[in-house]
């Protein structure tokens, strides 16, 4: 499913779902959010590259280890990342682990933490736990209950961010269902993202980590807003097994991959389309690279030029911009090679100018979404990537994000 399509949820079988306000957010709004799933759960999960981790990275690491992959639970909150809080974010975030086990009549290590928000500030850990009976209470396995999860997660956000898919294998359905949050901080690897996936498949903790990996190379590693790398960005992917369709079967895993394919790339256009002050989204094609690597590299100095973006943000044609970074990227491209296309019109052809409609051109630009092509000259590899403008409600937004 695409940003814009009429949402549909494929709720997975052995996950429950609730939300809650614990008082963390200063608006009152919802800022705790849990999901409970089978006991045969397995689980692997991918974080942020960031050498500057928050708590829950950390607890969440050790029991994935410790537990072998099995997760009974996913706790995870809002408005505050639990991030540089030393020792006492380590205590607070096992103890809140620690409580959620004792309701669910689980190990501690088998349940999973997740942070976001303002770095720096001690977790109110009193607040969360006092909230877990009744989040505990209310679980449920509905798409109300999924909503409000999702709803409970987002921080800068202006909507949820969900995204299901279905499959028949071995004569029965298995459902993929993917909940997101992230705005702004938006840069691989990964993004400033908390991303949780969930199917009813039967599958090992090796087989999800593979096929995780596999699938965000080319989805929430291809993104980026504000060039910015989080501290507590997670994707997690949590396999129930109630299907009872076995993910080794080759037929059954192709399936799964496409579906979970498809799951997170539209999760990484809903993060990007709903990026702080972002107006326009753009997709980078690179082509004719030598590599995949060499492309992305050229797509990355590209998406991050603060220069290109503002002339996104502007709906201008300064094509220029756009050779320059290709130029220093560190690619060693020859300029006499590199053609360029803002839709369908060529605005530089070997690395020159060349008269085209500047009027048609603006108005491709003025579009909510758009594409740039970079034919390069130098192979056959390509890559895409999205990224957007940089605009002044950005600026406002994160200016004014701690007060």
């Amino acid at each position: 499913m695409r940003p814009g399509d009429r949402l549909e949820i494929h709720l997975p079988a052995g996950f429950r779902f609730s939300a809650g306000s614990a008082g963390i957010k200063a608006s009152g709004r919802p800022d705790l959010a849990l999901v409970e799933s089978a006991p045969a759960t397995t689980a692997t999960a991918m974080f942020t590259s960031n050498r500057v981790v928050a708590a829950p990275i950390e607890v969440g690491r050790e029991s994935l280890l410790a537990s072998r992959g099995r997760v009974r639970a996913l706790i995870v909150n809002s408005g505050n990342a639990n991030c540089a809080t030393g020792p006492a974010g380590i205590r607070n975030c096992k103890a809140v682990c620690s409580a959620l086990a004792g309701l669910l009549q689980v190990s501690p290590q088998e349940v999973f933490p997740s942070s976001t928000g303002i770095i720096g500030v001690p977790l109110p850990v009193e607040k969360v736990v006092s909230q877990l009976p009744e989040l505990v209470a209310k679980r449920a396995a509905t798409h109300k209950a999924v909503r409000a999860f999702a709803e409970a997660i987002m921080t800068t956000d202006t909507k949820p961010k969900i995204a299901s898919a279905r499959f028949v294998a071995n004569h029965r359905t298995i459902n993929m269902l993917g909940i997101a949050k992230g705005s702004g901080m938006i840069h691989p690897q990964l993004a400033t993202m908390l991303v949780y996936l969930f199917t009813d498949l039967v599958a090992t903790p090796a087989q999800l980590k593979r096929l995780l990996r596999n699938t965000c190379s080319g989805t929430f590693n291809c993104i980026s807003v504000d060039g910015d790398t989080s501290t507590n960005d997670t994707v997690l992917l949590m396999a129930s097994g109630e299907s009872g369709v076995h993910v080794r079967d080759a037929a059954v895993e192709a399936k799964f991959h496409n579906a979970l394919l498809g799951v997170c790339r539209s999760l990484s256009e809903q993060i990007v389309a709903d990026g702080e002050g972002v107006k326009h989204v753009v997709r980078l094609k690179i082509e004719q690279a030598r590599t995949r690597d060499e492309a992305m590299q050229i797509a990355r100095t590209i998406a991050h030029s603060l220069l290109v973006k503002t002339a996104f943000a502007g709906a201008d044609p300064n094509w220029g911009r756009i050779l320059a970074a290709v130029g220093r990227s560190g690619v060693p491209v020859n300029p006499r090679r590199v053609n360029i296309f803002i839709g369908s019109e060529l605005v530089c052809r070997g690395g020159v100018s060349l008269p085209f409609p500047a009027i048609k051109v603006h108005a491709e630009m003025s579009k909510p979404n758009y594409e740039i092509r970079i034919r390069l000259g130098r192979g056959r590899a390509t890559a895409t990537y999205l990224t957007t403008d940089l605009t002044t409600d950005y600026v406002r937004i994160n200016a004014e994000y701690s007060t």
